[in-house]
């Protein structure tokens, strides 16, 4: 067996590894349930817009579908000791927070057009106060460029999470990027669809 092959087996079982490892935390702990997992393409490049309160949004997505994911990682998390290894080899890249990173883009980019999925928050960063914010040109432009869909995502209560309380996971149903021919012209108000259908899904759970 080749090495580069033994790196990728050792890291697909990691993977699977911490994803079952996370699925069995949550629901022991938090009770965790996923509603609409059959939205996630099983195949094909695919964008996954989640809302982003917490550390743990990442693992949580993971855990609730059933394929592999890439997802970005601020950079100064793989400058850190076992951490930066760990999450180099489950399919993090880094990204540079509060400056526009082209090369993060890139690579995320040259994965969904070989058909990868990959997690990307719509808001770009953390929210602060549990809310939803205000929606980045991020997901518009990187589904237009690709022509891949969008599963717009909603977790609920990971904010503020060791209050317990039962996370859900709602998913759902892709959205396609409309096809234009000026597309930087509809980055952001595609994006902007794309976190009001995650208020959509917020909406839904409340009810």
């Amino acid at each position: 067996m080749k090495e580069d092959q033994k790196i990728k087996g050792f890291q697909k079982f990691l993977y699977l590894f911490a994803k079952n490892v996370t699925f069995l935390l949550f629901k022991t702990f938090w009770r965790l349930e996923i509603i609409g997992k059959e939205n996630v393409p099983l195949s094909g490049g695919a964008l996954l817009a989640s809302n982003h309160v917490s550390y743990a949004d990442p693992p949580l997505v993971a855990a609730s579908v059933d394929r592999f994911i890439h997802f970005f990682a601020k950079e100064e998390l793989f400058h850190m000791p076992i951490i930066g290894w760990f999450i180099s080899q489950v399919n993090a890249f880094p990204v540079k927070r509060f400056e526009h990173d082209i090369g993060a883009f890139k690579k995320a980019q040259k994965l969904l057009t070989q058909g990868e999925a990959v997690v990307l928050f719509p808001e770009g960063r953390r929210s602060k106060t549990g809310e939803l914010g205000k929606a980045k040109a991020g997901v518009g432009m990187l589904s237009l460029k690709t022509g891949v869909p969008v599963v717009p995502i909603y977790i609920s209560n990971s904010y503020k999470i060791f209050s317990f309380k039962k996370i859900k996971v709602f998913i759902g149903k892709p959205i396609k990027a409309p096809e234009v021919e000026n597309q930087k012209l509809y980055y952001q108000s595609f994006s902007e669809e794309v976190l009001n259908s995650i208020a959509e899904l917020k909406s839904k759970m409340m009810l």
